[in-house]
C-alpha cells in the first residue's frame, strides 16, 4: 500500500512590508508621484506580473541599494478576459471580469511592497506618501493574514 505524505509548511517565508495605497491616478502617474515624493527610482519591469494565463498586473521596482531593499509597486485591479461562447448580436464581443491581486481588499487600488531586512513602516514614510496629491489614504497590510499571500510571491 502506497502512503501519500503532504507538506502543509510555507517554504516561503519572506518577511516584507505591504502599504495599501487608495489613489485615482493612473499606475504610471503613481510612480512618478513615487519616485518625487520618496526620491525613490521605481522602473515599469519589461515583463508583467502573470498571475495566471489570462491576467497580467504591471509591476514598478526599484532596487534601493543604499539602505539594502528591494521595492515593488503594483496595481490591484486588473482584468480577466473570459472566453465563453455566446449567442445572439455580441457573440464576437469578449467579455472581461475584474481581477484583484489581493481579493481580501478589492477597495485597495494599489500596494508598495517593500522586501527589506527588519524593515518598519514608519509615520515618516506615510507622512511622504499622504503628501502626494490624489492619494486619499494610506496604511499597513498584515500580509500574515491574508489568504491570497502566494499571489504577492514574485
Amino acid at each position: 500500500m502506497l502512503s501519500i505524505h503532504k507538506i502543509s509548511v510555507d517554504f516561503h517565508e519572506d518577511s516584507f512590508g505591504l502599504i495599501a495605497i487608495h489613489s485615482s491616478l493612473q499606475d504610471y502617474a503613481m510612480a512618478y508621484a513615487l519616485n518625487l515624493h520618496l526620491k525613490s527610482n521605481f522602473k515599469r519591469c519589461r515583463k508583467d506580473l502573470d498571475i495566471s494565463e489570462e491576467v497580467t498586473i504591471p509591476i514598478f521596482e526599484w532596487n534601493d541599494e543604499a539602505n539594502g531593499g528591494y521595492w515593488t509597486f503594483f496595481a490591484n485591479n486588473g482584468v480577466k478576459e473570459d472566453t465563453l461562447e455566446r449567442d445572439g448580436f455580441f457573440k464576437d464581443e469578449p467579455s472581461f471580469t475584474p481581477f484583484h491581486v489581493v481579493p481580501e481588499h478589492r477597495e485597495v487600488d494599489y500596494f508598495l511592497k517593500i522586501e527589506q531586512d527588519d524593515f518598519v513602516i514608519s509615520p515618516n514614510l506615510v507622512k511622504k506618501l499622504l503628501a502626494i496629491p490624489k492619494v486619499i489614504t494610506v496604511y499597513d497590510v498584515q500580509y500574515h493574514k491574508l489568504k491570497s499571500k502566494k499571489n504577492l510571491i514574485f
